[in-house]
């Protein structure tokens, strides 16, 4: 049992929608990732996701509304939800996420964005 340090952490890396792995609890992982611009509309049939907003705003978009999650604000996806989470003006935008360790990053998507062997730092 050791604390960590999540700005110490983020300063770990610098790739975008690249998550990595903080720790684990009860069958669930807490990651990391430096999100800017857009991602990839995906859903995941079985999990639900915890965004944290760490640093910047972000965009969850909705197949019929778009959220705006600012700092110390969370969002939860539901599973089975087709979401897409993007950034805007080249902001960069730190997020801490919160998912069962099977998710996979992108659900059933194929892209060249996809990142399912998460590192753990």
């Amino acid at each position: 049992m050791k604390k960590i340090n999540i700005l110490e952490k983020f300063g770990l890396f610098n790739d975008n929608w690249s998550p990595r792995i903080i720790g684990e609890l009860n069958g669930q992982q807490v990651k990391l990732a430096k999100l800017k611009n857009d991602f990839v509309w995906h859903s995941h049939e079985h999990e639900d996701e915890l965004f944290l907003v760490v640093k910047g705003t972000l965009m969850m978009e909705f197949r019929d509304r778009t959220e705006e999650v600012k700092e110390g604000e969370i969002i939860i996806v539901p599973r089975g939800v087709e979401h897409n989470p993007h950034t805007i003006n080249e902001e960069e935008v730190w997020v801490l996420l919160f998912e069962p360790a099977a998710t996979k990053h992108t659900g059933e998507v194929k892209h060249e964005k996809t990142v399912n062997n998460q590192p753990w730092i």
